[in-house]
Order: C-alpha cells, then structure tokens, then sequence
C-alpha cells in the first residue's frame, strides 16, 4: 500500500498542469483518490463562480488517480462525463474519486465535486470516467 501512495505522488509531482493551477493530492487508497485546490481569482469565470474547466480538470484528475490505483498502475481517461449541480463557490474545491467496478482492462469510476466555504461543503458538480491502463510503449506525440 504504501508502494502505491508513494507511486501516486510520485505521479503527482510529475504533472506540470497540476502544479500550474495549484492542485494537490489530499489522499489515495488503492481504489480511491482525493484531490483538492484553493480557489484564486484565476480560477473563476465571470460571474465569480470557479470555471467548469478547474472543476472538471479535479475530478478528471480524481478519477484517472482511483482507476490507475485500482489497476495498480499507470492510466489514462478513455471516457469522462460531468454534471454541474450548482456554481462552485468558496474558498477551496474537493474532488473525492473512487472506483466503483474494476476488470482487467478498465476501471469506472465516480467522483464527488465539493466547494468548501468555512464550515459549509456543497456538492457542486457529479463525474464518472472510464480508466484504461496507458500503454507501456506510447510515444509522445
């Protein structure tokens, strides 16, 4: 397990566009991952709520980090789906991920997207994915 904790981070650390928007790693299981973001300025659209782009990349990320864990592996999103339930206000986005059925060749999974403001966590946003392995010899393109 503690393999796998250290192989997510690894992972993590490894992404530029993480880094980019200020995400990090809260937590992961070997089916399940946690990501969160502190909500800044660039963050949000408009009319003040955080980009549906910032809240689909957590919950992508999430997602892709729980099926790869389930694998036990390196992985990739074949398949995304978002639904946004509410504007995304507060200072701080969390995206709690977990497999919920795991074969041999892709994971689907779900995740929960939440704006925490002080005490009060709102479900914004409901995503699923479907997670295959990466293949050991992609070439960059």
């Amino acid at each position: 397990m503690d393999d796998m904790q250290a192989f997510a981070r690894r992972i993590f650390e490894s992404q530029p566009f993480s880094h980019f928007l200020g995400a990090e790693l809260v937590a992961s299981s070997s089916d399940s991952a946690e990501l969160a973001l502190t909500v800044r300025d660039h963050h949000k659209q408009q009319h003040g709520f955080v980009h549906g782009g910032v809240i689909s990349y957590l919950a992508d990320n999430a997602i892709t980090f729980a099926g790869g864990l389930a694998m036990g592996g390196n992985a990739l999103t074949a398949e995304f789906k978002i639904n946004y339930m509410r504007p995304a206000i507060g200072a701080r986005l969390v995206a709690i991920a977990q497999a919920r059925s795991t074969g041999k060749r892709m994971v689907v999974c779900q995740c929960d997207i939440y704006a925490i403001d002080g005490q009060a966590r709102k479900l914004c946003a409901l995503a699923q994915g479907t997670v295959v392995p990466a293949a050991q010899d992609m070439q960059r393109a």
